[in-house]
């Protein structure tokens, strides 16, 4: 078994793209600036929003953290942002999800740019990732695909098992990894809480991806022996023996399903940092596709 490790990934492309960065200071061009907005107080969004300017730092790129209250509006959210939208100094942004039950999601992400959607949700964005054109593709699928490429993971000629088919994972992790790329050029079914036999086809999987949201769901017995395991989640669950009364938990239970594995992901240190660095990635395509 051997530790897909997305930290000492993550931080290799983040270098990567920070030389990208002193090039294009090097060259007075226009630094990367990348905003985030975040409504509301929930603890793991401003985790990982945090962890997102540090990286901006780390990259050298421009950044700008919006907080709002919980009790901002939709109307006042959508103002926002239009006002990003027609910030030229603003290359790229992100609203932070989960949103207060009272926005809609979906009427948020249409209303953004899609030249400045860098977490690749707009549906031109999806559209165009669809087709195989140039566009942002969604941070934490775009991460994992890195995350094999750099690993010498062979996906070709393989079956691969996605589970769970939301829009900001599943669904376009299933389409990148039937494309003819490398990696790509696997044969892909996707699973999802309505399969009836998802235990079978799980286990005929050489790459198991999961992005179910629930705890340790994927159990040895779901796993074949020598499969490749990317774990999506990251739940908060309990622990009295963390400072923080809590610790991060995958989809996957790492523990027993580990040794049947050729290469796992752990949870944290995954997929996690991949996301942040892709999402780094798409803030500086935005550049050069627009600015530079």
């Amino acid at each position: 078994m051997k530790l897909l490790d997305g930290k000492a990934t993550s931080e290799q492309l983040k270098q990567e793209i920070a030389e990208k960065v002193r090039a294009i200071k090097a060259r007075g061009g226009k630094v990367p600036h990348l905003a985030a907005v975040i409504v509301g107080d929930d603890g793991g969004s401003h985790t990982y929003v945090n962890n997102k300017v540090l990286a901006c730092k780390q990259v050298g790129f421009d950044s700008t953290l919006i907080t709002l209250p919980d009790t901002t509006t939709e109307a006042e959210l959508l103002a926002k942002v239009e006002q990003l939208n027609n910030d030229d100094n603003i290359d790229g942004f992100i609203v932070q999800v989960p949103l207060p039950k009272h926005i809609n999601e979906d009427k948020v992400t249409e209303a953004i740019n899609a030249r400045k959607d860098v977490d690749g949700f707009h549906p031109e964005n999806l559209g165009r990732m669809l087709l195989g054109l140039p566009t942002y593709i969604s941070a934490t699928p775009n991460g994992i695909m890195e995350l094999l490429k750099r690993n010498n993971v062979e996906t070709a000629g393989k079956h691969c098992v996605v589970v769970g088919r939301s829009n900001i994972v599943g669904t376009p992790m299933s389409v990148l990894m039937s494309r003819n790329t490398n990696p790509g050029n696997a044969t892909v079914t996707l699973v999802h809480s309505r399969t009836k036999n998802m235990k079978e086809i799980c286990a005929s999987a050489d790459i198991l991806i999961v992005a179910m949201g629930k705890p340790e769901f994927v159990t040895a017995d779901m796993v074949k022996e020598g499969a490749v395991v990317i774990d999506v989640g990251t739940t908060r669950v309990p622990d009295a023996t963390n400072a923080k009364g809590w610790r991060l938990c995958g989809d996957v239970d790492f523990a027993n399903v580990k040794d049947k594995c050729s290469f796992i992901t752990p949870v944290p240190g995954g997929v996690g940092p991949m996301t942040i660095a892709s999402l780094m990635q798409n803030t500086l395509l935005a550049v050069e596709m627009y600015k530079n």
